[in-house]
């Protein structure tokens, strides 16, 4: 099970960081709590929120853009593997 603290957190900017995407934190009106400039590989994340919401904001976009796991080091790898990979499937059961 992933847990929502800093070492996630930095675990999942390193494999959009390996991917060539630039995770940035900044103030805006996201509805959704990040934008995504595909144009540029640019992912803007609210910086009021706490490492759960910036974990789970990051969770989203991976659930959006495509992720080359040969570009990623083995440590990535390993951590994508093991808590991010078929993550959209599980999240889209619906709980009874």
């Amino acid at each position: 099970m992933l847990k929502y603290n800093t070492y996630s957190l930095n675990k999942i900017e390193a494999i959009l960081t390996e991917n060539n995407y630039v995770v940035r934190y900044g103030k805006g009106n996201f509805k959704t709590g990040y934008c995504i400039l595909h144009e540029k590989n640019i992912i803007v994340i609210n910086k009021f929120f706490s490492d759960e919401g910036k974990v789970n904001s990051l969770i989203e976009v991976l659930q959006h853009i495509s992720i080359d796991a040969g570009l990623l080091t083995e440590s990535s790898r390993s951590f994508y593997d093991k808590y991010l990979k078929n993550l959209a499937t599980v999240e889209a059961v619906p709980s009874e």
